[in-house]
């Protein structure tokens, strides 16, 4: 049994309301189906034939307040030492570890950054002659370190010699005698 072309169906309030057959919507044209169609989705409170609006945790590039999305884990360390205040102390650490590029492998082999307090960075050379080497060469050393580490970490350099023995413990102590100049003879 083949059903007629002109069907109705009864809707639940009772009014007839003709079916739409494929004859008839070939005969209106695609046209008047596209139109039919977005009366529909337009009563059903859609936007037809536009893109649909993105909400906004959607939105590419976007990242929330709240700290949930993930991060690069490096600019998290920077914000990490940022919010802490060991900007200059973690670029001072940095120098202390690659001394050996920033000052050349013939001075690095005669001198160790010791200390960095307050501004001053301490350095031990290994004889008095690269003491004395290296405070001729403080000039040029601030300035290397500046453009390492930036402007103002580093306030001033100081250059020690190799530490001398504590003369007042020990077996070579000499009680009631005027220090260690007596022992040079």
């Amino acid at each position: 049994m083949s059903e007629p072309d002109d069907a109705t169906t009864e809707p639940a309030n009772g009014a007839a309301e003709p079916a739409e057959t494929t004859e008839e919507i070939l005969r209106d044209g695609p046209g008047a189906a596209l139109a039919r169609a977005r009366a529909v989705a337009r009563g059903k409170g859609l936007r037809p034939g536009r893109a649909p609006k993105r909400r906004p945790k959607d939105a590419p590039g976007r990242i929330l307040a709240d700290g949930r999305d993930p991060q690069l884990l490096g600019d998290q360390i920077d914000l990490f030492v940022a919010e802490r205040g060991w900007r200059g102390d973690v670029a001072v650490g940095s120098v202390i570890g690659r001394w050996p590029g920033i000052v050349g492998p013939d001075i690095s082999a005669h001198c160790q950054p010791v200390d960095f307090t307050d501004g001053i960075l301490t350095i031990r050379a290994e004889s008095t002659a690269w003491a004395t080497q290296l405070r001729l060469l403080a000039s040029t050393l601030h300035t290397r370190l500046t453009e390492e580490v930036g402007e103002g970490t580093v306030a001033e350099i100081r250059i020690v010699g190799p530490s001398a023995p504590s003369w007042s413990k020990g077996a070579l102590r000499v009680s009631k005698g005027r220090g260690p100049r007596d022992t040079y003879g």
